[in-house]
């Protein structure tokens, strides 16, 4: 059987169309609203019109019906073309997912429309100041209060809460029958009395902020809690592969993003000569880069394909990797694209330092490089666990 390595038509079509939506918008555009304190709705919504926000929900909730590899790739072009969205991987891809595969009818009937047309964006809350990558040490707490549940706790690093309508929380509740400590998964609005979000100033150009956020005595009807009360950590960890491959594909635009512009700046530089682009000090790193950034990409895919295939355990070895090499490319392509334009690479008027910040971020979040070699590993290797 010959295979070509390349995606479908349909898939490659999805590409173009979400690439050229978002050159309509482009780089200064983003970072025109993030220094002005505005918001990209206007590109989030007309994702959302055309179909490309929802494209991995199953049509009966008003999304596309395809899979993780085809919201990656929209996020991914998103990026490439100066606008990555970070909240592509935490409404569509964690939430949606978890609530697509675990939600209850009418959860998905509430919920999963607005996702995919982007008028009920829901953002993600998991992480805690005390606990940071071990998610084992949650100490958000829900408790049960006749009808209802009562949730308390805190949370950090909370993407976009500010243009969400919802959160996704996870928190700890006692088992009534063993007394054993479980992860349950809440929908909590934003609104809810008890529930405050407060910005975290960041060096990155986003639009999109970072947010802390204090949950007290919030309370919520029972059926705010998705799916099934005891299948909390199955359906958790449904969400953090898809998580993991849409961070890989939002560094993977990112990388892609910095070398098309070092590329057209070494070809129009002139200096001495000719362009710039003829030396080899010049022509060869940014060949480097393009050579990590197809290997980065050809992983996601690989990825992403074996989640849609439903092989979990092989998708969690690919989205690691992925994670990892997508983060690691971006970084190298941002600091080649920043060199590549001398002391321009260094103002606000050709917007690449930004880059070096952004994509450093992606060597930290979700998870950092240094637990996905600790799990690549533990888990690929079989080496014994580090910690």
């Amino acid at each position: 059987m010959t295979h070509t390595f390349t995606e479908s038509e349909e898939r490659r079509t999805l590409r173009r169309e979400v690439a050229k939506l978002a050159s309509k918008y482009g780089r200064e555009w983003f970072t025109d609203k993030a220094r002005s304190g505005g918001k990209t709705t206007d590109l989030w919504l007309e994702i959302g019109k055309n179909g490309y926000l929802g494209v991995n929900i199953p049509e009966e909730y008003g999304g596309g019906g395809g899979g993780i590899g085809d919201i990656a790739a929209v996020c991914e072009e998103l990026s490439a073309q100066g606008c990555p969205l970070l909240l592509m991987v935490v409404s569509p891809a964690i939430c949606g997912t978890i609530i697509a595969r675990y939600g209850t009818e009418a959860q998905k009937q509430r919920w999963l429309p607005g996702i995919c047309d982007g008028t009920g964006t829901m953002a993600f809350a998991i992480t805690e100041p005390d606990a940071g990558t071990n998610t084992h040490n949650i100490t958000t707490t829900a408790r049960r209060d006749g009808d209802e549940w009562v949730l308390n706790g805190r949370k950090t690093w909370i993407s976009g809460v500010d243009e969400a309508d919802h959160v996704l929380v996870v928190a700890r509740a006692e088992e009534a029958r063993t007394g054993k400590v479980k992860p349950v998964l809440f929908v909590v609005p934003t609104d809810a009395p008890g529930f405050e979000a407060r910005p975290i100033p960041m060096e990155i150009v986003s639009p999109e902020l970072q947010f802390q956020v204090f949950i007290d005595d919030v309370r919520l009807p029972a059926d705010a809690v998705v799916g099934d009360e005891d299948g909390g950590l199955v359906q958790l960890f449904a969400g953090l592969n898809p998580e993991r491959i849409m961070a890989a594909a939002f560094s993977n635009g990112l990388a892609r993003f910095a070398l098309d512009r070092a590329t057209a700046y070494a070809r129009e530089r002139t200096v001495f000569q000719g362009p710039i682009g003829a030396h080899q000090a010049i022509a060869h790193p940014l060949a480097q880069s393009h050579i990590e950034i197809e290997m980065a990409r050809l992983m996601t895919q690989k990825a992403a394909a074996l989640y849609d295939a439903g092989d979990d355990i092989g998708a969690g070895e690919a989205a690691n990797m992925a994670k990892y090499a997508a983060a690691e490319a971006a970084c190298a392509a941002a600091d080649r694209a920043v060199q590549t334009h001398g002391g321009n690479g260094i103002t606000q008027e050709y917007g690449m330092a930004g880059l070096l910040v952004a994509t450093r971020a992606g060597r930290i979040a979700p998870v950092s490089r240094e637990m996905i070699l600790n799990y690549v590993a533990m888990h690929s290797l079989g080496l014994p666990k580090s910690y």
